[in-house]
């Protein structure tokens, strides 16, 4: 036999084998389905329980059990359909969510004002800052260098064949020494920089993004930004002009050495006409222009490495975007300097 209860908020209803209960509420026995056509009865007098749930209606009814063959009560609730209409209506722009690049463009102009506040206020881990150094500078010197002495020599060999036919050889040298100092030495130094050190910058941070060494730091009471960002930043902007300066004086080196032992143009007249021709300008914007690039790429890449989402796959499409984002704003950064520092006739080579 299978015993149901059910509360009822208004009526109860009775026959010979109710149970009936002080508070007004019934429990219900059906034993049989024989007995199922027997009369219920409605008594007049209500019964009204508290309920701490809205009231719904409702009907009771009975169903065979499967188990056992004997009946068994079961409560079907009717939903009430006259909901209130809903205050928050569907917009276009809940459902619209920005696309990747410009939210991890707009995580790399936060994290530029980030390091930018906190190395205004002194918050600088400095331990980390000099290893960072020391990775950017001395670690990064070699392959700069090579890389700056191949292309000086390459470029020597367009400028002195032409000059030398059209009898300018005494402009050789002011030529390699304005192409050099303005774009070449600068660019070259960045896109090594990007290569090397930006990659690794994306990778360590989305390494550490993915596997959550980040929260461990904010959990440490460590700032990611303090201790892994802001070092890298300071270091790259620091290691970059003297990267830049010692390229400038590898490829000249490099140039003058090829034009003296190829085409015969003297050592000595290609260092006085780049004496002549340079200004100590030159020098200047060289060093702006690579300090500007050694931000791009040090933001850049960090801001890539920690917004790195999806395990190993996610780091190798953080790296490769993150260089490859660095080298075209090194280009167009590259445009503006140079359309600010360079405007209008230039009279560089007049003394020539």
């Amino acid at each position: 036999m299978q015993t149901a209860s059910y509360l009822h908020p208004f009526t109860y209803y009775s026959d010979r084998r109710s149970l009936f209960k002080p508070d007004g509420c019934v429990k219900l026995q059906i034993p049989y389905p024989s007995q199922l056509g027997r009369k219920v009865l409605l008594t007049g007098r209500p019964q009204t329980c508290k309920f701490l749930m809205p009231k719904q209606q409702t009907r009771l009814f009975a169903v065979p059990n499967t188990d056992d063959g004997h009946p068994s009560v079961s409560v079907l609730e009717d939903s009430n359909t006259n909901h209130a209409p809903n205050s928050e209506p569907e917009t276009v722009l809940r459902k619209w969510s920005p696309p990747r690049y410009m939210w991890r463009g707009f995580s790399a102009l936060i994290l530029a004002g980030q390091v930018i506040v906190r190395t205004l206020r002194g918050k600088v881990h400095w331990r980390n800052t000099l290893q960072q150094l020391k990775r950017v500078g001395p670690n990064s010197v070699g392959v700069c260098l090579l890389t700056s002495a191949f292309v000086g020599m390459a470029f020597t060999i367009q400028f002195v064949r032409e000059f030398t036919r059209l009898g300018l050889s005494r402009a050789v040298g002011g030529v390699l020494a304005l192409a050099f100092s303005r774009e070449l030495s600068p660019v070259i130094t960045s896109i090594v920089v990007a290569g090397r050190i930006g990659s690794a910058f994306a990778a360590e941070l989305g390494t550490m993004q993915v596997s959550e060494q980040t929260d461990t730091l904010r959990v440490l009471g460590a700032d990611p930004v303090d201790y892994l960002v802001t070092p890298r930043v300071i270091a790259t902007c620091i290691a970059l002009p003297f990267l830049t300066l010692m390229c400038f004086t590898v490829g000249m080196a490099s140039s003058a050495l090829l034009a003296d032992g190829i085409y015969g143009v003297s050592i000595n007249i290609i260092l006085e006409s780049a004496r002549r021709a340079l200004t100590s300008w030159d020098i200047i914007s060289a060093m702006i222009k690579s300090q500007a690039f050694g931000a791009i790429i040090s933001i850049v890449s960090c801001a890539w490495g920690v917004t790195t989402m999806g395990g190993a796959k996610g780091v190798g499409e953080s790296t490769t975007s993150a260089v490859v984002i660095s080298l075209v704003g090194i280009f167009i950064a590259d445009f503006v300097l140079s359309y600010c520092f360079f405007q209008g006739v230039g009279d560089s080579l007049k003394n020539l």
